[in-house]
């Protein structure tokens, strides 16, 4: 059996992670849901919080969550998350985290790799960041490519006929 890979979209606002399953591209879901938002935050008690709940108490708890940390990466800065000081690519590894954890779900074992899309314009030290935060995670990056060279890509994934194909990163 091949070793999978994962494909990750890290986003400032959104995140999804996927494999291709029969050759074409499959968003894995998570309880029907395609899309986590890129937020994190820890509750009460003290836990983390990925996704939709920890998006949910930013409203009332501002300052025990952290949203849009992609704009931070390669920045030499901290955030403070309940009182608790963490690096931007702390903050992103829980979101690679639990992508991971997922797709583990999804494909029912271990994986420890992955690919992660990266905007055109970020700076070698917003790829380093982007980089080292897959490696907090768990996951060997084992390819950062451009976003809109990814969205090419999967465009074209399982498609026997030629085209041609404009990407527009709007």
């Amino acid at each position: 059996m091949n070793e999978i890979i994962i494909g990750i979209d890290l986003g400032t606002t959104n995140s999804e992670v996927a494999i291709v399953e029969n050759g074409k591209v499959h968003i894995i879901t998570d309880d029907g849901k395609k899309i986590l938002p890129s937020v994190v935050g820890i509750d009460d008690n003290g836990e983390i919080l990925v996704g939709e709940t920890a998006r949910n108490q930013y409203l009332i708890y501002p300052e025990r969550t952290v949203k849009s940390i992609k704009r931070l990466m390669g920045q030499d800065t901290h955030v403070i998350m309940a009182g608790l000081d963490y690096t931007p690519q702390e903050i992103s590894a829980i979101i690679l985290k639990r992508l991971k954890a997922i797709a583990e779900k999804h494909v029912g074992q271990s994986i420890s790799k992955a690919v992660i899309p990266v905007p055109a314009y970020f700076s070698d030290a917003q790829r380093q960041a982007t980089h080292e935060a897959g490696e907090i995670a768990g996951l060997e990056v084992v390819r950062m490519i451009n976003e809109p060279t990814a969205a090419a890509l999967v465009y074209g994934t399982g498609r026997d006929e030629a085209k041609r194909m404009l990407v527009y990163d709007l």
